[in-house]
């Protein structure tokens, strides 16, 4: 087994031989740090990856997917099932992020854990997640792209449901049904290619191999309705909301940091890659459903006064910028998906930390009841308003490349359509701006409230250690994009020769 074979392995193993161990800890706090050590490792080995006499992993002419590393072995011969994984430039930032959020989580439960159930059931629970989504990315074979994508289905639920806020069980029953209904669509869509291609293998079948038109966009249709629902794309965001407002802050950080992207990535790798002639068709109508939700997580966020809910219906625009980019099919809007994906799930995991520290010390998630936090907790407003106007996409850190050229992907486009949807989506950008300004001058500005003048201005050292490599992160994303861009600029280039 080359060394390749051998991490992309053990980046599964560990989690899942960890959450075994973890609920065999007789000890909480013992356990805890189990998880976060098995987190820490399983870090290492998705980074190590990037290691290797490799070159781009390419959509063209045969062999279509080329991977930096692979295993291709039997996995139920008598129903022709593989386990095949590889890693790749697109895959392999959206590891490593999934890899660090979750270490953040299970170190962060080493300082607090929420109530409802013991720490050591929940570190289990993130790294069980963690296998879920890490094989999601992975997996190139599309039987073992569903099973894992279903993985993460029951932990999640019982995140949200055993540790979540008072309305936690209506949230994770609309967590699960939304999800279920995605899997359904997923499941079909799955068997529709594989029984018209007589192959589950996603490197033979990039690129449409040989499928019928009327086939690829059957099959299109089916997986991005059901990754649309995983992004989520409006109308079918609304079991998002409710499971960011009740989930604990690790569920929530999860869940906004790389839960999303399993939707996104999928519609990249799967959806796109093996029915173009499908995406083609349907690019128009993914592009006008994208701004509008833009448009409408925009104007919902001027209305919220919950600051989890508002950060919640925040990631429905961001992701419909990433979405519009997809639409677009070009190579700008394409990278600028990839990379809005890191951003989001780089800025929203330390807004949700941030969050959850606020509602932690005051009891309350209010906007009115929350106003001159940077009278009482300066350190953690000035946190806060780092993240806002990253969020906002502010020049120079992470969050704005990612929208500013899927709009600027728009354009290129050309056509009245691509570009009316281009001016709506600048917009959204700009009503992004105004709904995070006015969360500032709402918690941070003005005379402190009851539950705010009570605050201490420090900041505990486990906080700052979970929160700094997401403030790093997005700094460095945003000063040196091609951290990210860099490692999937041939891929993507290649998707889109496919495309045309």
């Amino acid at each position: 087994m080359s060394l390749g074979e051998f991490l992309l392995v053990a980046v599964l193993a560990l989690p899942a031989l960890g959450a075994v161990a973890v609920a065999a800890t007789p000890r909480d706090r013992a356990a805890r740090l189990v998880g976060t050590v098995v987190a820490g490792l399983t870090l290492v080995g998705t980074a190590l990856l990037v290691l290797g006499d490799h070159g781009w992993f390419g959509y063209g002419p045969a062999p279509a997917v080329q991977p930096w590393h692979r295993i291709d072995v039997p996995w139920a011969s008598g129903l022709d099932l593989r386990f095949h994984l590889g890693v790749d430039g697109i895959s392999w930032p959206l590891l490593v992020l999934t890899a660090l959020l979750t270490l953040l989580c299970c170190g962060y439960t080493l300082w607090r854990v929420p109530p409802g159930g013991s720490g050591r059931t929940l570190v289990a629970l993130l790294l069980v997640v963690e296998v879920g989504i890490l094989g999601t990315f992975l997996a190139l074979d599309l039987i073992l792209f569903f099973v894992f994508f279903e993985v993460v289905l029951l932990p999640m639920y019982a995140i949200i449901a055993g540790w979540g806020g008072e309305d936690r069980r209506r949230a994770a029953r609309k967590f699960a049904l939304y999800t279920l209904f995605g899997s359904v669509l997923l499941l079909v869509g799955v068997y529709v290619v594989v029984a018209a291609a007589g192959t589950a293998d996603v490197i033979a079948l990039t690129g449409g191999a040989g499928l019928s038109r009327g086939t690829q966009v059957a099959a299109f249709t089916l997986l991005a309705l059901a990754f649309a629902v995983k992004s989520p794309l409006w109308p079918l965001h609304s079991w998002l909301p409710d499971a960011h407002s009740q989930a604990p802050t690790v569920g929530s950080v999860i869940l906004a940091g790389v839960l999303l992207k399993m939707g996104t990535y999928g519609l990249v790798r799967i959806a796109v890659g093996v029915a173009p002639e499908g995406a083609r068709w349907a690019a128009p109508v993914l592009g006008v459903l994208a701004v509008a939700a833009i448009l409408v997580g925009s104007l919902v966020c001027l209305a919220q006064s919950d600051l989890k809910r508002l950060i919640a219906y925040s990631s429905v625009g961001h992701m419909g910028f990433v979405l519009l980019g997809v639409a677009t099919l070009t190579a700008t809007g394409i990278q600028a998906a990839l990379i809005g994906n890191i951003a989001h799930g780089v800025i929203t995991g330390l807004l949700f930390f941030l969050a959850g520290a606020v509602k932690d010390r005051t009891h309350t998630g209010a906007l009115t009841e929350l106003s001159g936090l940077r009278e009482t907790a300066p350190r953690l407003a000035g946190l806060l308003g780092f993240a806002a106007v990253a969020s906002l996409g502010l020049p120079g850190l992470a969050g704005f490349w990612g929208e500013a050229f899927a709009v600027v992907a728009a354009v290129q486009r050309g056509g009245g359509l691509w570009t009316t949807l281009a001016v709506l989506a600048a917009i959204g950008g700009a009503l992004t701006a105004a709904y995070f300004l006015r969360l500032l001058r709402l918690v941070t500005h003005g005379r402190p409230s009851p539950a705010v003048a009570r605050l201490s201005p420090g900041l505990a050292g486990a906080e700052l250690t979970a929160w700094a490599p997401l403030v790093l992160l997005a700094l460095a994303v945003g000063l040196a994009p091609t951290l990210v861009l860099g490692l999937a600029a041939g891929p993507v280039d290649a998707l889109v020769g496919v495309l045309r």
